[in-house]
């Protein structure tokens, strides 16, 4: 395992053959079943968080507000573009980390779009998802059958749609039990 890499091992006595690693709050957690050995573990660990942690890089977001700028571009000229009926006109993207309950939000009038930093634990095809449906906010304010043609052009669409609204049932699902409040996410 690379050194700076600590990993939580949980043992399961439900698993039965397979290892997975995943991220929790930040921390790498591997799931490995119960009767797995010290040595299968020294073993088969090792090369798991590293493949993790290899996908994990390729996926990095921008973090800088130029370099979202930079990606949000690609992605017009990619996916809206093509369907776009006039240039992408003057914008600013940045993070921002007080949007609990949308991913993402856009001011057609000043051309300021701002996404969730919740984003940044998403597959990139979501973050991309998000950051052009704001981006078609641009061109049309309303979600209308025209908005909608614009974004029909990303070929991750669905499945960026899928895992939003998946994400959100467990949200919600985890609420009710909890007897929490309604932490319903919207695009916009």
């Amino acid at each position: 395992m690379p050194a700076q890499a600590e990993v939580e091992v949980r043992r399961s006595a439900r698993r039965k053959r397979t290892l997975t690693v995943f991220r929790e709050q930040g921390r790498l957690v591997a799931l490995v079943p119960a009767r797995l050995t010290a040595a299968q573990e020294r073993s088969l660990l090792p090369p798991l968080v590293e493949r993790f942690l290899e996908r994990e890089s390729r996926r990095t977001l921008p973090a800088s507000s130029d370099e979202l700028s930079e990606r949000a571009h690609r992605l017009y000229d990619a996916y809206l573009a093509p369907r776009a009926a006039a240039p992408l006109p003057s914008f600013s993207v940045r993070w921002v980390d007080n949007q609990q309950r949308r991913w993402g939000s856009c001011s057609s009038d000043s051309g300021r779009i701002r996404l969730s930093s919740r984003l940044r634990t998403m597959p990139l095809c979501v973050s991309d998802y998000v950051l052009l449906h704001e981006l078609a906010h641009l061109f049309v304010p309303s979600h209308s059958a025209e908005f909608h043609h614009l974004l029909a052009g990303y070929p991750d669409l669905a499945r960026a749609q899928a895992f939003l609204a998946g994400y959100q049932h467990a949200l919600d699902a985890g609420s009710q039990h909890a007897g929490g409040q309604d932490w319903s996410d919207d695009l916009d």
